[in-house]
């Protein structure tokens, strides 16, 4: 496994990355319905630029397993924890965990307090084994399509 910093090249492993992993992962956790709004194929090319955009003005990394992306993490400056997805053939390997301590290991070097991210339900009980608590349960509405999630932080001192 290796952590790196994202390059724009790697936009669109990443992106096929999310799609795949939603749909595969998450259906356990989401109806088809949602899972379609949440990671839509008609849009991946309008997320593309977006996440383009995002990735490289954000703290950005990437995990490198068998010469491809295996998963990928990024977070703002103020400490808001955006994205993070593993490929869906990798799961359970510590690559999210390698991510998110990278993230939070720059969260501290910045001097931030906390942490927070918005989970789903699949990524919930990840990021509370991570010391995040959850501070509130919220729709999202995607595509006019309603989705569970929940607001977590955590303290980083």
């Amino acid at each position: 496994m290796f952590v790196r910093k994202f390059y724009e090249t790697d936009i669109d492993q990443i992106i096929t990355l999310f799609y795949e992993t939603v749909h595969e992962i998450n259906k356990h956790d989401y109806t088809k319905e949602q899972l379609d709004a949440w990671a839509n194929r008609a849009e991946l090319s309008q997320k593309r630029e977006a996440w383009l955009k995002g990735l490289s003005s954000n703290i950005s990394y990437v995990v490198e397993m068998d010469n491809r992306i295996a998963g990928f993490s990024d977070m703002n400056r103020d400490g808001y924890l955006d994205r993070l997805f593993v490929h869906k053939d990798y799961q359970g390997q510590g690559i999210a965990s390698a991510l998110v301590s990278t993230l939070e290991s720059e969260a501290k070097k910045l001097c931030l307090v906390d942490i927070d991210t918005n989970a789903s339900i699949t990524a919930k009980l990840f990021f509370e084994r991570k010391g995040y608590r959850v501070l509130k349960s919220q729709i999202v509405e995607r595509n006019g399509v309603q989705l569970i999630n929940y607001r977590m932080k955590k303290c980083l001192r």
